[in-house]
């Protein structure tokens, strides 16, 4: 392994003291909705959870469910190998997965673009003192391909790859991995029922074409070991999302309205009227997302399919 590296952002040093410049990073949506999800879950991971038959559905199950999820991932991922097997956690969220890594004896690096994760990352590998593990804080595409070539036994994307452009993913992954090394992705795609106009259509965002993934992959020096629909494993996580937002949550809303109706009318209606002027097709859009019944798990398998799939880089 190279020299040991400092646990900073590569483009905080192209732009002066850290601290600067991570105050200056704005919190883009999908960064919002991870910290979010963490902090009213009191989760520390941010993926979804393996549901088996044995573990009941409920929020107080979700941990257990999401450290099922992490089991079956470091299953596809090659052994440690008495600390010689080399890991790139892309997307690394919190640093969940990343820390195990570290604690089951890899020797991890991670990547995350959003400064807020990286903060949580970045105290996750001071409490291990892990000064070896290098945290890159940039997107995939920006990988300084030349300091990690053929480095890593093991690149992993939890939930992350739907981000990244597969034109982009593959050419980057083939020169970071070594031959015979593994790519391992856990996320979900898009079926060919995607597009079709049928109620729930576009309910959930995300994911590249399964068969695009496929036809991609045909182009780069990968094969295709194992590919695992574990759709229904993960789809109750959107029964349980789904029954928290259709049975408590709009229920507490219409109670909440009808009492701030009744008792401060003019206050309430003054408020809804600006709400709706600045951010009415916001709320609109989001409406239609959550609370129309079509984010359901019938509809997430319509139109997801989750796999577990492992890549091996060809000699």
């Amino acid at each position: 392994m190279q020299g040991r590296q400092p646990l900073v952002s590569l483009s905080a040093k192209q732009h002066g003291k850290q601290g600067t410049y991570l105050n200056k990073k704005k919190m883009n949506s999908k960064e919002l909705g991870l910290v979010l999800g963490q902090q009213l879950l009191s989760v520390d991971d941010l993926h979804y959870g393996l549901w088996e038959d044995d573990l009941p559905l409920s929020f107080a199950n979700m941990a257990e469910a999401q450290q099922r999820y992490t089991n079956e991932i470091f299953n596809a991922l090659p052994s440690p190998d008495g600390g010689n097997t080399r890991v790139l956690d892309i997307g690394c969220g919190t640093g969940h997965i990343f820390g195990q890594l570290l604690d089951r004896g890899f020797v991890a690096d991670g990547l995350v673009p959003a400064p807020k994760l990286a903060e949580q990352v970045r105290k996750c590998l001071a409490r291990r003192n892990k000064k070896a593990a290098r945290l890159f804080e940039n997107t995939f595409e920006k990988f300084p391909i030349e300091e990690r070539r053929q480095h890593y036994d093991a690149a992993l994307f939890s939930e992350s790859y739907q981000y990244i452009p597969m034109s982009a993913s593959f050419p980057i992954l083939a020169q970071i991995v070594k031959p015979g090394g593994l790519v391992v992705i856990c996320d979900f795609f898009k079926t060919e029922n995607a597009g079709d106009g049928q109620p729930g259509d576009r309910s959930f965002g995300g994911g590249h074409k399964m068969d695009m993934f496929y036809s991609e992959l045909k182009k780069h020096p990968f094969t295709l070991l194992r590919d695992d629909d574990i759709t229904h494993k993960v789809s109750p996580n959107i029964k349980l999302l789904d029954d928290t937002l259709m049975l408590r949550l709009v229920p507490a809303g219409q109670t909440l309205n009808r009492y701030l109706t009744e008792n401060h009318p003019c206050i309430w209606s003054l408020i809804k009227s600006v709400f709706k002027l600045f951010f009415g097709k916001k709320i609109e859009k989001q409406k239609h997302k959550y609370f129309t019944g079509n984010r359901t798990q019938a509809v997430f398998e319509r139109y997801k399919t989750y796999r577990l799939l492992i890549l091996q880089r060809d000699h």
